[in-house]
């Protein structure tokens, strides 16, 4: 435990790891935009889309507790009370902030919902500072967000944002569910310091995607049109999601909030680029380039430490 506790404690490890996180949970965009074409989900169909989403986590959960299973984990050395943290885990950061961003999504633009998105990181810097006594914000840690926030305006930048509107249903609905997100991760933080990290994702990730199938299917959702290339493209979102959600908790149980969170400011760059590049379009457009400049300034930023003289 010793030396996995160095090793993900480095500063290289965890920028490489949080940066690689994020890439893949910016793939996940286009990808999920093309299952919903090989596997003909409509856009307004909502309980299919949630099915979809219930298949990906419960699949992922399971390869996570299959394979720390075959590797010696305790999967069954969970006391009623450390299970009953990993169910409301897998309920709120699964399925209810799931639930509450498809909503939301339905009433918003791809750009706007990006960009709200993004407050999740806010919250999370925020919650920390009054949680942990080592995670206070600081005037780097309130810049670098200012500019990752702003790099994921960049990205979105069209004339569409100069009339920009908010509603509950919409705009609110995606706000409430970076909330969700960034509280839940403090929780999950919590239960990781007693829980192996990749058992807790397992459980959590399983029972979530339990429950968004079992209500996708509650609401009238069915997913067919199975074929190579449908199911092939399913097994990316699972391998996508087992290893980034795995490798995310485990790098917050040995580090601070205010450290790894901000590089969620990259998902929405990262997924408009892939976007751009998996759609043909042009990647080279100025604003990614801005995009990731001020990003990757913003997370510079946010973990500069002064030398002592």
């Amino acid at each position: 435990m010793q030396d996995k506790s160095v090793f993900f404690t480095n500063k290289k490890v965890v920028y490489v790891t949080a940066a690689f996180c994020c890439l893949l949970w910016g793939s996940a965009y286009p990808s999920i935009k093309t299952g919903y074409l090989l596997f003909n989900i409509a856009a307004d169909d909502i309980p299919t889309q949630i099915l979809f989403a219930g298949y990906r986590f419960t699949l992922a959960g399971l390869l996570l507790l299959v394979i720390g299973g075959l590797s010696g984990k305790p999967l069954a050395r969970l006391s009623r009370r450390q299970f009953g943290q990993i169910t409301l885990l897998g309920l709120v950061q699964t399925s209810v902030q799931y639930v509450f961003f498809y909503i939301g999504l339905a009433y918003v633009s791809g750009a706007n919902g990006s960009i709200i998105n993004a407050t999740g990181t806010f919250f999370s810097v925020i919650m920390a500072h009054f949680i942990y006594k080592n995670d206070r914000i600081t005037m780097n840690k309130t810049l670098g967000c200012l500019l990752g926030f702003a790099g994921v305006m960049a990205v979105n930048f069209n004339d569409g944002l100069m009339n920009f509107q908010f509603s509950l249903k919409g705009e609110g609905m995606v706000m409430l569910a970076a909330f969700v997100l960034s509280a839940s991760t403090i929780y999950g933080k919590r239960i990781s310091q007693t829980v192996e990290p990749g058992i807790m994702t397992g459980y959590q990730l399983a029972i979530g995607g339990i429950v968004l199938t079992v209500a996708g299917y509650a609401f009238g959702g069915r997913l067919t049109d199975f074929n190579l290339m449908s199911t092939l493209l399913l097994a990316y979102l699972v391998l996508l999601s087992s290893m980034a959600f795995s490798l995310w908790s485990t790098l917050l149980k040995y580090n601070r909030v205010g450290m790894v969170v901000p590089f969620n400011f990259m998902i929405p760059v990262s997924g408009t680029a892939l976007s751009a590049v998996m759609l043909n379009e042009d990647v080279f457009e100025w604003k990614y380039g801005v995009a990731l400049i001020l990003v990757s300034a913003g997370i510079c930023l946010v973990n500069w430490v002064r030398k002592p003289d």
